[in-house]
């Protein structure tokens, strides 16, 4: 009977060490900050919310804030004058996340177009696609394919070119999901202010990636580094 009771004991506490551990590894920390899309300013009390967990947090004047929450979770954004929006967290480091001003309609460029968030991304290509009239714009295992259509007049023109922006950010971000600075940092010794610039050169096709198992993927980041090495010679 004493024998019983101490291995049920020492199986407690084996439990309980197991369950800090689970819990611990789960509820990471996840620093943000959040920004105007077009004025860069940083927006204050901004309600974030883990929409796995329902743990809530609030941004400060700076625009900071801090959550618990973990790789593969959704964050949702809410604050007064600005578009509700979603976050899909899947790179680590410090989240910059930009909003949208209630009905605002903005003038996209290579550069704001990096800013968007993926749910942001998502609805600004619904209304390219509305406003240009495109037909057959079909999705590809993730990724989009501009339709062929002809878009007559300045603002089918406009569409068109609006279309081809959001869409190239959006495949190079399914493409990054993969090809991620922890990949590249994991078989390379660059520093990770080197990384930007190695993956804007060497960043596989939408096709490639959505194919290639991982340990063919691993050896097209060696293969690349190689020739990223060369070519600084």
């Amino acid at each position: 009977m004493l024998l019983k009771s101490s291995l049920l004991k020492k199986l407690s506490g084996m439990i309980g060490i197991l369950f800090i551990m689970v819990t611990n590894t789960y509820a990471q920390k996840i620093n943000g900050i959040i920004y105007d899309l077009e004025s860069s300013e940083p927006i204050s009390n901004v309600s974030i919310q883990n929409l796995k967990s329902a743990v809530k947090s609030f941004s400060d004047k700076d625009g900071k804030f801090s959550i618990d929450a973990a790789m593969g979770e959704r964050l949702s954004l809410f604050v007064n004058g600005y578009t509700p929006d979603t976050i899909f967290l899947y790179q680590e480091g410090v989240q910059r996340v930009y909003m949208m001003r209630d009905g605002k309609s903005i003038v996209l460029n290579e550069a704001l177009v990096t800013r968007l968030t993926d749910s942001r991304l998502d609805e600004e290509i619904r209304k390219a696609k509305e406003q240009g009239q495109i037909a057959n714009a079909s999705q590809y295992q993730g990724g989009i394919r501009v339709s062929p259509s002809r878009l007559f007049g300045k603002k089918g023109k406009a569409a068109r070119k609006n279309l081809e922006i959001l869409v190239l950010e959006k495949n190079n971000r399914i493409i990054d999901r993969r090809f991620s600075d922890k990949l590249i940092a994991s078989l390379t010794p660059l520093e990770a202010d080197e990384i930007p610039l190695f993956r804007e050169q060497f960043r596989p096709s939408l096709d490639f990636i959505e194919t290639v198992n991982d340990e063919t993927l691993k050896l097209y980041v060696l293969d690349s580094y190689k020739k990223y090495k060369s070519n600084k010679k």
